[in-house]
């Protein structure tokens, strides 16, 4: 028989960084899952993955207190961020986009590292092919202010 669904969350956790501190132990324990059992899974499954990466991640929970993960790559915004070289800012110490993108152009990055950005992110993208994936992460670096030379 299988199981009964009581339902689904997401979260973005880094990449082999998932404890039982905020915000994944309390977002897990109010919907009854095993927050350490959690924590051992996740950090296993990506401790392939760079350190602290943040990866989005579908956690589907059951009635019966089990649970399984469909674990996403990073957005495509950190590997252009991480691409450009762009500098931690601000309050959380991560970097920034432009404050006006469209107008104001804050870093660039290359035709070959959109590409190797594409391909990273392929499985997760609507895209058939490598140049549909490629016009997608052009799109996101233009409304972050990065400009593709």
């Amino acid at each position: 028989m299988a199981k009964k669904l009581a339902g689904k969350m997401k979260l973005q956790v880094p990449a082999g960084q998932a404890n039982p501190s905020p915000p994944v132990g309390p977002a897990l324990g109010q919907r009854g899952i095993n927050i350490m059992e959690f924590c051992k899974a996740f950090n296993a499954k990506t401790q392939d993955m760079e350190a602290g990466a943040p990866c989005p991640t579908v956690i589907t929970y059951y009635s019966d207190k089990s649970f399984s993960m469909d674990i996403k790559t990073p957005p495509a915004s950190y590997y252009l961020k991480k691409a450009a070289g762009l500098k931690p800012v601000g309050k959380r110490n991560r970097p920034k986009g432009a404050a006006l993108p469209g107008r104001e152009t804050i870093a660039s990055v290359t035709v070959a590292q959109v590409r190797e950005i594409a391909e990273a992110k392929m499985k997760d993208l609507n895209a058939t092919d490598i140049e549909g994936a490629m016009q997608i992460i052009v799109g996101s670096a233009k409304s972050m202010g990065i400009e593709v030379k």
